[in-house]
């Protein structure tokens, strides 16, 4: 028996797939998030205080960034409507999808929202690229910034989890139900 080799040309026909708009917004988003989170793990390798304070810095504009892409990338969705390249599974699975989209939005939002409280509650102002400063959003207090430090964790290893079940579902859809779900998303090729 012979292997069979998949290509992204093998798959099925392009749903009505996603407006360039909704697919610059959702890589914008990937490459801001990755950008945020290898800011504050390298940080955590660094022992130079200046440059761990400038990847803390990164870390922070690359979420404000991220705050802006989402709300882009709702613009974008209200505008171009949103494509449902999975119309043909059952409703488990449909429900399945939304609610991690759900989640994803959540948190997206959410997870950056945390970090400019916990910001401000350190006493601290939150800036886009170190220059423009943000209004605050809470009054400094260390023990809010606790708490809020807490729940920043917390949503970020949630965010890694509800991600990685994304992009595994979207590798489930290429590799097992050979449709163009993955497909529908990837930049368009010349």
């Amino acid at each position: 028996m012979q292997a069979q080799t998949f290509t992204l040309d093998d798959a099925g026909p392009a749903p009505a797939g996603h407006a360039a708009s909704i697919k610059f917004f959702h890589w914008a988003t990937v490459i801001a998030i990755v950008a945020a989170a290898a800011a504050v793990l390298l940080r955590e390798l660094i022992d130079d205080k200046t440059l761990r304070l400038i990847l803390i810095e990164t870390h922070r504009s690359f979420g404000v960034v991220v705050l802006m892409l989402m709300a882009g990338r709702l613009v974008a969705r209200r505008v171009s409507g949103h494509a449902s390249a999975a119309q043909d599974l059952g409703p488990l699975p449909r429900i399945g999808a939304a609610l991690t989209h759900l989640a994803l939005y959540g948190l997206m939002a959410g997870l950056p929202l945390l970090g400019w409280a916990l910001t401000n509650a350190n006493g601290k102002a939150v800036r886009l690229l170190g220059l423009i400063e943000l209004p605050r959003i809470v009054a400094a207090d260390l023990d809010l910034a606790d708490s809020l430090a807490d729940w920043h964790l917390r949503a970020a290893w949630a965010l890694l989890i509800v991600v990685l079940a994304h992009a595994g579902a979207a590798l489930w859809h290429h590799f097992f139900r050979r449709d163009a779900v993955l497909v529908a998303m990837l930049p368009r090729r010349r």
